[in-house]
Order: C-alpha cells, then structure tokens, then sequence
C-alpha cells in the first residue's frame, strides 16, 4: 500500500494524497456538470444574451473570489476534514452546524443525482436508443426504462466503489478528466473565434429586448451560487492536502476563473453558427424546443461540428462525459468526508465514521452508494426539481461560511478577511431575498415543486434533528436556538413561495382553459355545461384547490412548530437534568468528605467572589481567621493516622463551634480559614478570645483539641485583594502558635 502523511497522521486519520493539481480537479469538476452544456444555452442566453450572461458570469465570478477567500481563510485556521459543517461548528457551536451539514448535504446529493441520471440523455444523443429496452413505466412524463436505469446505476457503482477503494486513482482520473474537458472545451471555442464569420454569425443583440441590462447582468449573477457550487468541494478534503494550506486560495481562485472562462466559452460557442432557416440567435434559441432532435437542439455541438466537423462533435462529446464523471467522482469525495465528519459527532451513526486499511472512509462511501442507487427509479424530472434546490442550497451554505469567517476574523483583529466575510453574508442575504420574492428583479423563479421539496426537506431536518437530540450523550445540541428559528423561518417561507407559485401556476392553467373556451378548443363537456356553468366550475375548482393546498402549508407549518417545542421540550428537560447533576457534583464538591466544613474548592470560589468585590470596591469589611491545629504530627506517630484523622475533625468542631455564623473551610490537612462576614464579623473578637481561653484550658489537658489561630481585617484601601488580608492573619496565627509552644502544646516540629 502507498504511504502517505506522518506516522501520527497515518494513526489519527485521513491520509494527506491531494496534490494542488488533484485539488484544482475535484473543484473544477464539482463545479461544472451536464447543466454547463443545457442551461447556457436554455436559460442563460434566452434570460440575458451572450453580453448579458458573459458580464454575468463575470460578475459571479467576483462574488465567488470573495466566498473562496473566507474558505481559504477558514481552510488554514481548521484544516479538518468535514468543510462548512466543521468551520460552523467550531464557531458558531454544533446546531447551527447540524444546518449547514442538512442543506450542504443536499445540495451535494442533487448534483451527484443530477449529473448520474444525465448519462441516459447523454446515450440518446450519441448512442441512439442502446439503452432504451425494458419499458418500466412513466412518472411525471419521463419514460423510465430498465436500460437507462442499469446504466446510470453502474455508473454510480463504479465510481463509487472506485472512490472506496482507490480513491488516489479516482483523483488521478479526475485529473485527466479534467483537463480534458477544459482543454476540449476551450479548442471548440478558440476555432469558432477565429474562423467565424461576422457578417453572418453575428453576436448580436448583446442583450435580450424588453428588459434592462441591469436586471440581465443581475438575474444572471443571481444564478452564480447554483452554477460554481461544488467549487468549494476541497474543503471537505482539507485534512488530505500533501501542499501547503497557504495555497488554497490560489487553488480555489483557478478553479474559479476556469470555470469562469468554461461557461462563457460554451455560451460564446453556442452563437457562434446558426441554422439557415433562423433570423438570428435569438430565433434560434427560443424554438429550440421545435427541433425535435438533432446536433441542432444542442448548439453548443452544431457550432462545434460546423467549424470542426466530427471532430469537433468528439471534442465536445468527450467534454461532457468528463464533465459527468468529474461530478459523480467529486461530489462522492464531497459526501463521503462529510459524512465521515459528522458521524465523528454521532449526528450519523459512528459506523460511518470507520476507515479501512489505507485511511478512507469507506463506509461513508457505501452510505453516497446506499442513497444515490435508487435514484434514477425517480426518473429525470423529478431529479429536474431537486437539482433546483441548489441554489436555496448554496446561499444557506456561502451565508453560513462567510458568517463564520466573519467572526473569526473579528475576534482575531484579521481586517481582510473581516471584510470578505461581511460581503460574502451581506450577498447572500441579498440573493436570498430575491429568491424569494423573485418577481423583484423579473427573473425566472425555481419550479413549484421545488418549492414543496425544499420544504419537505426543511421539515425532515426538524425530525432527523429530533433523533440527534435523543443520541446527544454529550449534550453538545440544543444550545443555540437560533438554528431552529432559521430551520423554521426557510420552512415558512419556502412554503409559502410553493403556495404562492402554485396559484400562479393554476391561475395560468385555468385562464388558458377559459382562453380555449371562447376559441372553441375546449372539450365536449364543457359545452355541454355552458358559459356561465364552465365558469363557475373553474372558480369553484380555485377555491377547492386553494382550500387544500393551505390546509398542506397548515399542517406543514404545524408539524414543523410541533417539532420544534417538542424538540425544544427534550432541551429543557435535559438542561435541567444537568443542572441537578451539577448541582450535586457542587454540593460533593464543596464539601469536606472528612470533617464535613467547606472544601477547598469552595474557598478558592469564595476567595474570586471577595476580589472580584474588593476590585469593584463593593465591599467594606470583612475579617479571615488562618487556623492551624498544633500537634497533629505527633498524635499521628504515636496514636497512628486514625487518631490523627479523628483528632482534625475534633479541631474542625470546636472552631465551628466558636465561629458558628461564619463558613468555615478546610484547606489542608490541619489548615482552616473562616471568613466572617456581617454578623460573625460583629462578633469577632469576643469569639477569639473565647477561643483561645478554651485552647489555653486544653493544653493543659492530655488528648485535647489545640488550634492555633490568626485573625485580621480586611482594610479598604490598603488590601489589594484576599491575599494581603490572609498573609497578616497567618503572620499572627504563627505568632500564635510560638506562644501556645510556650505554654506546652505541641507543634508539627
């Protein structure tokens, strides 16, 4: 087996094997996936033109130098495995890190899911229909066949076995893979520049007609967190860098401006030749529904093969396979050290936090396995709507990071990375609420189902958290509320969007219903039930559907505070469960086991109380009597250490006797000090001198109690703290004991 890393590394852990090449490949290969070829051409160009997404993406570009700082900042100050979910949990404490491991997690599984389930897209289109046999069934109109599915599973399977076991050959073919993507990309790109033909090929309009540049530039950038997540994908990997952590940054900033330079390429590419039959881009981008099959419905790859012919259809086809594999392997390297990470803390059973003989975390690997598997049983529209979740995904992740570097910048006085953080939240904060209320910046808004799944998933965060509470042993949970309040903030919030898409959503379906009335397109039973009948039905079936869906946001919203006083309920309980216990263990604590006076323990908390009020200048008086019992040695080696120990609780008595108002405690083992304080100080003198008329009548008794003791007052002013006042009653407690030596008590000499 290849060694790596130091002995004690090789003990503790993971094993260092990321060089800065390997690093820059799982991050660049996270980042771009399947959607790099489909979304620039289906949203980005049809949402702001090639100008508009290219100062877009450039625009993302920037806001994501600042996210890759507050990593890198955050990367060199914790280098372990786990990503956000350590860096939260180290300083905002483990239930806010609990939510970034449940939204970091999705967004992960999404990406992993999106691009497994694309390979079956991607054998349609150059493998015709190989793997289209054994017709299972249709769900939400996508045909899911027994071929398609074997494949995407195996797909998953190997790469996540070869994660498993040879994850150092899983990074090397992710190099390979990753450079061939770019540098395929990039050739395609670089030949259509130099051989297009501007007369004929023009890149105008820069921007789409009907809104402002402003708001395409914007609505682009809005885009940036879905299209670099997984850039980040490092982080989780930290603790296996074989270079040094300094370097992050400039890791991440390459894998950045690739990832950049890649989409901008691909939308440039996609422009660059047009069919005959169309006008000019824009006809062209907006029927490509109308093509039906064909390079023509991927104009990335007609371009490609209009300039290079097969060859260029090679270059791009060899491009987003690597792309594909690339996600499948960095997102498995991604969940695994996650898992494996949050496991460590028992949020995950610990099983998941084993490695095998060569220090990789196997069994977090079989876990990416046992979730992704049955996937592509879903088939690819419903994975469509959780790959959506992305970018709700991201903004909570980069929010949380750039919260985390952000304080920890500030209480380290580091002004770079204080500013970083504070951009990176304030960005996000405001991505967020325009995801929200997206209609601020007329931009397209996430599907409605996503919507729902964001909520479903919010809500099971609230029952997963619910089981973590159960297991938290160490009571490390529950001590921020604040995690629980955003928890159910994004499922109120994310629940209404759904509603509120949803009626929009059945308010155009039903207006089109109603359009193709009057028009004649409607069906036979609606003639039959005539105009004002059809019309009453469709208000009737909004109210009906109305009625149901807020009934669902209800009980959504009713479960989810259900589960939040419940959870809150098993808090509270265990607070105050530890409270009794500490509480006892204080009490034990406080005590002398021997003699039953106070403990040393109790003096040094007492002893902090009177200088913290001597600091302050809030108290006036008080007195210490320093006791010291005479002939201790003595009973000990004549009598035996019994006698010795019953001869110290003899002398505890008969100063807590004398000294009955004040506490009295013991801190040695033939030491006292009571500190008297209102009443006992009143009476201090005449408690003394009785005392010591009583000592002075037991010396001359054989077998009795002699204690030697020093009192002195605390005086304002001059006594700096308890310390000054002790040393002058233990100056007189010795003057005391010479004199008791002289009557004929024993001494410890």
């Amino acid at each position: 087996m290849e060694e790596f890393g130091s002995v004690k590394e090789r003990e503790e852990g993971l094993v260092p094997y990321l060089t800065p090449l390997g690093a820059w490949a799982l991050s660049v290969g996270t980042a771009i996936g399947w959607g790099s070829f489909v979304f620039t051409t289906n949203l980005y160009l049809s949402e702001a033109g090639p100008v508009g997404s290219a100062l877009g993406m450039l625009v993302g570009m920037v806001i994501m130098l600042f996210i890759s700082r507050n990593y890198h900042y955050l990367i060199n100050y914790y280098p372990s495995a786990g990503g956000v979910y350590g860096y939260v949990k180290k300083i905002f404490g483990y239930d806010r890190a609990f939510l970034s491991f449940w939204y970091v997690g999705l967004a992960y599984l999404a990406m992993l899911w999106a691009n497994a389930t694309s390979l079956p897209l991607f054998a349609r289109n150059f493998l015709g229909d190989t793997f289209r046999f054994g017709y299972l069934y249709t769900v939400f109109d996508y045909e899911v066949y027994l071929g398609e599915v074997l494949l995407t599973m195996a797909a998953i399977l190997f790469m996540g076995l070869l994660c498993m076991k040879r994850e150092r050959i899983a990074v090397n073919l992710m190099k390979v893979l990753a450079l061939t993507f770019t540098v395929c990309i990039a050739v395609c790109f670089a030949v259509a520049m130099l051989h297009r033909d501007a007369a004929v090929f023009p890149f105008t309009p820069g921007f789409i007609s009907g809104k402002s540049a402003l708001s395409q530039v914007t609505g682009i950038a809005l885009i940036a967190p879905w299209a670099f997540i997984g850039f980040e994908n490092i982080s989780h990997s930290a603790r296996e860098f074989k270079f040094s952590h300094k370097k992050t940054f400039n890791v991440l900033t390459v894998s950045v401006v690739t990832t950049t330079l890649l989409y901008i390429f691909v939308i440039l590419l996609s422009i660059s030749a047009i069919p005959s039959q169309y006008t000019g881009w824009p006809d062209y981008i907006n029927r490509l529904a109308d093509q039906g099959g064909g390079l023509k419905v991927l104009p990335a790859f007609y371009a490609a093969h209009y300039y290079l012919g097969d060859t260029g259809m090679f270059l791009l086809a060899a491009a987003l396979f690597s792309l594909v594999m690339t996600s499948l392997i960095g997102n498995t390297v991604a969940l695994s050290r996650l898992f494996y990470s949050v496991a460590k803390d028992d949020i995950l059973p610990d099983r998941f936090a084993e490695l095998n003989q060569r220090r990789n975390p196997e069994r977090a690997v079989e876990l990416v396995l046992l979730l992704s598997l049955p996937i592509p049983l879903l088939g690819r529209t419903a994975v469509g709507w959780i790959v959506d979740v992305l970018t709700i995904s991201a903004i909570i992740v980069y929010g949380l990071i750039s919260a985390a570097a952000y304080k920890l910048a500030g209480e380290r006085g580091d002004r770079t990375e204080h500013c970083t953080g504070f951009v990176g939240v304030a960005i996000m904060a405001v991505f967020a609420l325009l995801q929200l209320f997206p209609e601020l910046n007329n931009f397209e808004q996430l599907a409605t189902e996503t919507y729902f799944l964001i909520t479903i998933w919010s809500v099971c965060g609230f029952l997963f958290l619910r089981n973590v509470l159960h297991r938290d042993y160490a009571k490390v949970f529950g001590r921020s509320v604040v995690a629980w309040v955003a928890l159910m903030a994004i499922i109120v919030f994310m629940s209404m969007s759904w509603m509120r898409q949803s009626d929009q959503d059945f308010a155009e379906k039903t207006m089109s219903e109603i359009r193709g009335f009057y028009r004649g397109e409607a069906d036979a039973a609606a003639y039959e039930m005539g105009e004002e009948e059809f019309i009453n039905s469709k208000k009737q079936d909004y109210v009906v559907r109305g009625s149901r869906k807020n009934s669902v946001v209800l009980i959504l919203i009713m479960f989810s505070l259900g589960m939040f006083f419940t959870n809150y309920a098993i808090v509270q309980r265990r607070t105050e469960e530890t409270e009794a216990e500490l509480g006892h263990v204080q009490k034990l604590a406080y005590r002398d086991a021997m003699t039953g006076v106070k403990s040393k323990q109790a003096y040094v908390d007492e002893v902090s109380r009177l200088d913290e009020l001597i600091g302050s200048g809030s108290i006036k008086q008080f007195a210490m009597l320093v006791c010291d019992v005479n002939g201790l040695k003595h009973i000990n080696d004549t009598y035996g250490h019994k006698a010795g120990d019953e001869y110290i609780c003899a002398a505890s008595k008969l100063i807590c006797e004398n000294f009955k108002h004040s506490p009295v405690f013991r801190t040695g083992g033939d030491e006292f000090v009571a500190i008297l304080e209102k009443q006992g100080f009143e009476g201090r003198h005449d408690c003394v001198a009785a005392f010591n008329r009583q000592v002075e009548a037991n010396v001359k008794e054989e077998g009795k109690v002699v204690v030697s003791v020093g009192l002195t007052d605390f005086v304002p002013g001059q006594d700096k703290n308890v310390h000054d006042v002790f040393e002058r009653a233990d100056a007189l407690m010795y003057k005391r004991k010479m004199q008791l030596k002289a009557m004929g008590a024993k001494t410890r000499a």
